[in-house]
């Protein structure tokens, strides 16, 4: 089978891979807390390229989290433009609580666009994707694209992960399952780390995500591989990382 083009393994990338990625936290008398930060990775795809740019900040009385992904180098003459993707979420007993969620996706050849709100009062779930109207009954507490990644991290700080996530990707929803695979000493452009593996896998997919994630970075994953039927597909790592002040 032929491998697909870099726009499709940048789309899976931008959905699944940092759907899992950590910030640093700071100890709190009840839970640790998330910590404002920007983040960059170096992705390789055979012997083409992206990067992945991730930023956490505050908003109103919860944060606001921005993942922004795009091809580089020979990779920019396959494809130009980004999957740009927006969250807006607040801690509450238990974990993270989405209210906002937009995608703006030019990268794919199927472009998409979403936004969506969280009624969680109602379990409701409304907005647009590609200009037509949706509004879902929810059955449980289900995650955005990016909102997840700072649930599972949330998560990991306080104890540590469950093993299935609820996931909202734009036209479907997907069980996530999740485990961990032991430590290694992972090396990253960004520094020598000690790191715990975690694995997620949506069900009935033969596509496995691996994040090597450090305990001094708040969980913060280093190092994310992406495997597919055995076979090694992505391979993205930390370069930049850096705490905001607030």
């Amino acid at each position: 089978m032929k491998n697909p083009p870099l726009r499709r393994f940048l789309t899976k990338f931008a959905i699944t891979c940092l759907a899992l990625v950590a910030v640093a936290g700071v100890p709190a008398l009840a839970e640790p807390a998330l910590t404002p930060y920007s983040a960059e990775y170096k992705v390789k795809i055979s012997v083409l390229s992206g990067r992945l740019r991730t930023e956490l900040r505050p908003f109103d009385n919860g944060y606001e989290a921005i993942h922004v992904i795009e091809p580089q180098g020979l990779a920019r003459l396959l494809k130009d433009g980004e999957i740009n993707e927006q969250s807006r979420f607040a801690t509450r007993e238990g974990g993270i609580r989405a209210s906002w969620y937009r995608s703006e996706d030019s990268l794919s050849s199927d472009a998409t666009r979403a936004e969506v709100t969280f009624d969680w009062s109602r379990s409701e779930l409304s907005g647009t994707v590609n200009d037509e109207e949706i509004r879902i009954m929810l059955d449980g507490i289900v995650h955005d694209r990016v909102a997840i990644q700072y649930q599972l991290m949330h998560d990991l700080l306080n104890g540590g992960a469950d093993e299935r996530y609820v996931l909202f990707d734009i036209d479907e929803f997907k069980t996530l399952i999740v485990r961990s695979i032991g430590e290694r000493e992972v090396r990253t452009p960004a520094g020598d780390f000690r790191a715990v593996g975690i694995q997620h896998q949506a069900e009935n997919s033969s596509r496995i995500t691996t994040l090597w994630c450090v305990e001094e970075l708040g969980f913060l994953p280093v190092l994310i591989e992406q495997h597919r039927k055995g076979k090694l597909r992505m391979r993205a790592e930390l370069s930049t990382y850096a705490a905001l002040d607030t």
